[in-house]
């Protein structure tokens, strides 16, 4: 790429203990100058990174200069963490250890070489290839990935995993991005074949092509040049799970524990019983060695061993003292861990390199070492210092500095933007000053240097934070965008966030227990007892148990599904199940639906009544907005800048926005509203953010001030904080327009509060607001733009957005490297509190200790000083003087206390990123939503959180808490709020939508149906119709062709992965769905068995039947019969016309007809027969009635 350009580099060393060092700038030189190094070296090149965080740096450096550099990456974890490493770093070490290049550049940090590792005769010997047409014993492969280190598992997500079904096997290979699917023909690889773990569909190479595109433009988590080409491969090799041998290791790690460990009884540590059980727990991987013969691990264990031998190693002059750092923090790791009998540790010798060994290593490899000094004698290119150009807002021309540069300039000028949107401003601010031209790379920019001089410079897009200045004749400037507007550019650190689809947080809602209740639409509420197959002499069929009321039973066939949801209501242990044929259900539903029609028309009218009242289109200036943008200090996930992209959009249309922004607590939500207010206020508007605390409008404030600081916006706040005075002046200024973002608790709805031109309202933590003050809300918003924000949404809102009233975007992609709170569910002791609050004081951190009773918490305070002496406790509670509680929560911030013993006041608190330890005191007494934003105080850093939740006693626990207790330990992902709120629409029913009767008559039917109703009698009326109460849900065709139509167990093992295709099959309307499910269905289990193929032509013939009018089709061996609706929309004359025709066909009753057949039909014959005469009535339908819904 720059080979027509080639810099003098003097001698390199090539022999071993030879060195010679270098000067570099600090800027992208020492970047380029490996560039050039690569290009010409024919070995590989080792860059010792002081920092993970240069190390990042150097990569993308690297990148742009088009050298795709390989990273050996870190664990990622502290040293004797009880955590376990993420599969997908252990998927890239080992693949690398594998597969060492013998040139290029490799980055590694210095922690991360320091750190000893599995020697090379193991791992190399370690992998097996597979390839199309082997002979493939399912038995004995298994046996061999399990060997390997694979985990079997239902469903493939993650790297070192795999799963067997039937004939399909699919495996998530360690260093592949993709996993893969292999499909046998008897016992022999037919294919093999790249999938999507979130579909779980195959890929095609069409849509391998388009995941790379979006890999471009970082719309996935993909690295572009890692995925494969094509969708179809023929053979590719197996490589191990693990970094260690937890199979065959056993033994070795058995006679290992012993010899090291002489006083620890094994039996009694939990660790050693699972490794003897091939398990992996969480931290093994500081163990690693006992899987290894000693002696071996400690000579050839490091990543020098896998290095060739001609590799030349570079590293700046200061690396032993970041060995040192590094050496130093393991010991204290080492030291206050040591003591424990119940888990002991092996010694840092064991895992790290000392200093004197890890020099000795080095040693062995021809070095570089690198000087920050602009020493001309040492420098191997020259060079001169990035200059700093800042942007001056307030200056005639901002610009200047800039511009003077190249002017003076007299070699060829490349301007480095960060992101296209970011590359349209710089132009639009060039516009008219000088010439530029768009290049697409580095390379480009070289072939084309003779064009660019001081009246014309190139400009590009990456990521590079810092310039370059080549002074030679044929030298050239590489001006970063930092150096203009001085902040620093995201490094796009490799992204590793498991992504959960939305669809898959909704779906995972509705699974089916056994004992759950269930509402069937005609018999009402029962529970369900299992798939139960059985055969009525028609061949098998799968029906659904359920239980009522006296112990009655009721088989429903599996083609009725439709009819069944999950019941959700409140206390289910509480619920009476209907009694059979007591008419008291009819009579419940009749009641519901009622009110549901003026539920609806008036959902409706609120809806219409916003969609038909313009609202305000703003205005979008794209180079200020991009410019504000730009100034967030952290790099945007991938759902954040998805929430922000809606938000713009909405905006700009004429109707009022309305959306609900769904992110868990710390994943970015406020970006995303002050994003929304600068849209605003730039078009000229005000904006009112409500919060329902004064603790939360004091942070919010600080926080709007500190991202507006360099804009002209003025910011106030309305809260109980600050005099009557200042709220009088407050409110003047609002009214005459001079504040444009007002922050206020619920004062802010209050009569006296008038606005000049507001367009914008924000609701934060929109869960805690009451209904009246919702009322008044809503209220305020029929014509201006409003954004809800929330952890976990109340039943009713999430109700609301789920049915389409109010758009929804859910953030549920955490902020790089925030790892998952660790919650446990425990009976009080003195013992676990002690423990917790230690070990988060050791690692220097801080816990709140949430206790919600004022009478008792001093009491509370005092026996955690007795109880742990070390621990340094403040208290705080909403009783007490606003100032008082101010210094002491400010106090705790700036670390003077390590212990807070607070109540529910925390709950909106000031953030504070040390904190990572919550303990709550009787956590039986919260709901969800506030358990959740509990939690979410803590983990608000990179560091491991922690929650305990102490009962009395977990058997004294009612029912409801037991549940929610359950469901908050459980979804203990990032990013549960969503899920929890819907378990909570559960526990707790949703609440009328529209005010305030909060329940009434949803908890007689249950949530699903209710909604269901709700949908479809808004749907009758917005198309002018009454929804009929007299056939409330003629939801189902009854459909018989008496022939067994299932899915076997033999074909999809998993009964709820039954029921869920079940149930997505029976609630489609659309035959193109049908088949997407149907080519799905055969992707991933393999061809249909007979069985499935007549499930499918049933719904098939359902979905035809439904949009006829007919009710009932029974399709026996000798005759079919067809019973329409009375309002059906086929034409009556052509239904007697094929009576008349002297066929078979008779009329059945008033409204049916039969067909007699005058040779038995099989089942084939029957389906055809019964979708000709469909066809028959498609073609028949009256026109004055128009086609039904």
């Amino acid at each position: 790429m720059t080979q027509d350009f080639a810099p003098d580099l003097g001698e390199l060393p090539t022999q071993a203990n030879y060195k010679k060092t270098v000067s570099c700038l600090g800027g992208a030189d020492l970047s380029f100058w490996l560039s050039q190094i690569a290009h010409h070296e024919n070995r590989l090149i080792v860059m010792v990174a002081n920092t993970q965080n240069e190390l990042n740096q150097l990569d993308t450096e690297l990148a742009f200069f088009g050298v795709n550099a390989k990273v050996f990456p870190d664990w990622e974890i502290l040293a004797y963490d009880q955590l376990s490493v993420h599969q997908d770093i252990i998927s890239e070490r080992i693949a690398l250890l594998t597969n060492m290049p013998k040139s290029g550049v490799l980055l590694v940090s210095v922690q991360t070489l320091m750190q000893r590792i599995a020697p090379p005769s193991w791992l190399i010997g370690q992998h097996f290839d597979l390839k199309v047409g082997d002979k493939f014993d399912i038995g004995q492969e298994r046996e061999r990935l399990t060997q390997a280190g694979y985990t079997h598992t239902d469903t493939v997500f993650e790297p070192g995993e795999f799963a067997v079904r039937g004939s399909i096997i699919d495996i998530f290979a360690i260093g592949q991005s993709l996993p893969f699917r292999l499909d046998l023909f008897d016992d022999e690889i037919e294919t093999i074949k790249f999938f999507d773990p979130e579909t779980q569909r195959t890929h095609t190479d069409l849509s391998l092509e388009k995941l790379k595109k979006d890999a471009e433009s970082s719309l996935n988590l993909h690295q572009p040049h890692k995925l494969p080409t094509h969708a179809k491969i023929d053979q590719f090799s197996l490589l191990p799970a693990k970094e260690f041998a937890l199979e065959d290791g056993r033994d070795l790690f058995r006679q290992n524990f012993a010899s090291l460990f002489p006083a620890a009884s094994a039996r009694k540590i939990d660790l050693y019983n699972d490794v003897m059980a091939g398990i992996a727990p969480q931290g093994i991987e500081y163990y690693a060695p006992l899987f290894f013969e000693l002696e071996q691990w400690m000579t050839m264990g490091s990543l020098f061993s896998y290095l060739p031998k001609d590799a030349l190693i570079i590293s700046h002059h200061d690396m032993a003292m970041h060995h040192q750092e590094h050496w130093m923090q393991i010991q204290t790791r080492y030291h206050s861990r040591a003591h424990d009998a119940q888990l002991p540790i092996l010694p840092p010798d064991y895992l790290f390199f000392q200093n004197n060994e890890f020099h000795q290593a080095l040693k062995n490899y021809p070095r570089i070492i690198i000087e920050h000094t602009d020493d001309p004698d040492l420098q191997s290119m020259p060079m001169l210092a990035p200059p700093s150009l800042p942007i001056n807002h307030q200056a005639p021309e901002p610009l200047a500095a800039l511009l003077e540069f190249i002017k003076s300039s007299t070699v060829p000028v490349l301007l480095v933007a960060e992101s296209a949107g970011r590359r349209e401003i710089i132009l639009e601010l060039l516009k008219g000053k000088i010439t530029t031209e768009l290049v697409s790379d580095f390379g480009e920019f070289l072939a084309k240097k003779h064009q660019f001089d001081n009246s014309k410079i190139a400009i590009s897009v990456a990521v590079i934070e810092r310039g370059l200045w080549l002074d030679t004749p044929d030298g050239f400037v590489v001006i970063s965008e930092t150096q203009i507007f001085g902040r620093q550019v995201l490094q796009t650190r490799r992204r590793r966030q498991s992504s959960i689809s939305q669809a898959f947080l909704v779906k995972s809602v509705t699974e089916l227990a056994e004992g759950s209740l269930v509402v069937h639409l005609e018999h009402g509420i029962g529970r369900y007892q299992g798939l139960i197959a059985l055969d009525l002499g028609e061949g098998e069929q799968e029906f659904i148990h359920l239980k009522y009321a006296d112990d009655a039973s009721i088989y429903v066939p599996i083609t009725n599904l439709a009819l069944i949801g999950r019941y959700s209501g409140t206390d289910s242990e509480a619920v009476a199940l209907s009694k059979i044929g007591s008419g008291k259900w009819e009579k419940s539903k009749q009641k519901a639906l009622e009110q549901i029609h003026d539920v609806a028309a008036e959902l409706l009218n609120v809806q219409a009544r916003r969609n038909a009242k313009s609202g305000i289109s703003f205005e979008i200036d794209m180079a200020q907005y991009e410019l504000f943008a730009s100034q967030f200090a952290f790099e945007e996930t991938i759902d954040q800048a998805a929430a922000i992209e809606a938000v713009m959009h909405d905006m700009k249309q004429s109707k009022p926005m309305d959306r609900l922004i769904c992110g868990d607590v710390g994943f970015g939500k406020t970006e995303v509203a002050m994003r929304a207010a600068f849209i605003a206020v730039q078009a000229g508007y005000q904006v009112a953010v409500l919060v329902p605390t004064t603790l939360l409008a004091g942070q919010h404030e600080d926080s709007f001030l500190t991202r507006f600081a360099d804009w002209p916006i003025r910011v106030e706040g309305l809260s109980r904080f600050g005099s009557k005075k200042h709220h009088d002046k407050v409110i003047e200024s609002l009214a005459d327009g001079t504040v444009d973002i007002v922050i206020g608790t619920h004062k802010l709805l209050q009569d006296e509060v008038k606005f000049k031109r507001l367009g914008l309202m924000i609701i934060d933590e929109e869960h805690r607001f009451g209904v009246r003050h919702k009322e008044r809300i809503k209220a305020m918003q029929t014509d201006i733009d409003s954004l809800s924000m929330t952890a976990t949404p109340i039943p009713r809102t999430l109700n609301m957005a789920l049915s389409g009233m109010q758009d929804i975007s859910i953030i549920a992609t955490p902020p790089a490297r925030r790892l998952a709170i660790k919650t446990f569910l425990l009976p009080k002791s003195d013992e676990v509190i002690k423990e917790a609050i230690l070990r988060e004081i050791l690692r220097g951190g801080q816990v709140y200790y949430l206790h919600n009773d004022v009478a008792s918490i001093e009491a509370a305070a005092d026996s955690l000083r007795e109880l742990i002496s070390e621990a340094r406790v403040a208290v705080a509670h909403g009783q007490m003087h606003e100032r008082d509680l101010a210094a002491v929560m400010n106090d705790f911030y700036h670390k003077k206390f390590n212990v807070l013993v607070a109540t529910t006041i925390i709950e909106t608190g000031i953030d504070v990123p040390n904190a990572n330890t919550i303990i709550i005191h009787r956590a039986d007494k919260f709901g969800i939503a506030q358990l959740h934003q509990l939690r979410g105080r803590v983990g608000r850093s990179h560091h491991q959180a922690y929650c305990y939740l102490m009962v009395p006693s977990l058997k004294g626990l009612s029912s409801d808490a037991k549940k929610r207790l359950n469901a908050i330990t459980r979804a203990n992902t990032l990013g549960a709020g969503f899920m929890l709120a819907s378990e909570d629409l559960e526990i707790r029913g949703a609440g009328e939508i529209l005010g305030k009767e909060q329940s009434g008559n949803m908890q007689t039917i249950g949530f699903g149906l209710y909604m269901d109703m709700l949908e479809r009698a808004t749907r009758a009326i917005k198309q002018g119709k009454t929804p009929s109460l007299a056939t409330p849900l003629d939801l189902v065709s009854d459909i018989n062709i008496h022939a067994s139509a299932l899915i076997p167990d033999e074909y999809m093992g998993d009964v709820h992965e039954r029921l869920v295709f079940y149930k997505r099959i029976s609630g489609l309307d659309e035959l193109d769905e049908l088949i997407d499910i149907r080519t799905e269905m055969i992707d991933r289990f393999g061809a249909l068995p007979d069985q499935t193929q007549n499930l499918f032509a049933v719904h098939r013939i359902r979905i035809r039947a439904k949009k006829l009018g007919i009710t009932k089709i029974d399709a026996a061996e000798h005759t079919i019969t067809i019973e329409f609706r009375p309002d059906t929309p086929v034409d009556a004359l052509a239904i007697i016309k094929l009576i008349q025709s002297g066929g078979d066909y008779r009329m059945q009753g008033a409204t049916g007809i039969r067909f007699n057949a005058k040779t038995a039909m099989q089942t084939q014959e029957r389906i055809d027969k019964v979708n000709e005469l469909l066809l028959y009535f498609e073609a028949a339908i009256t026109d004055d009635k128009g086609s039904t819904d």
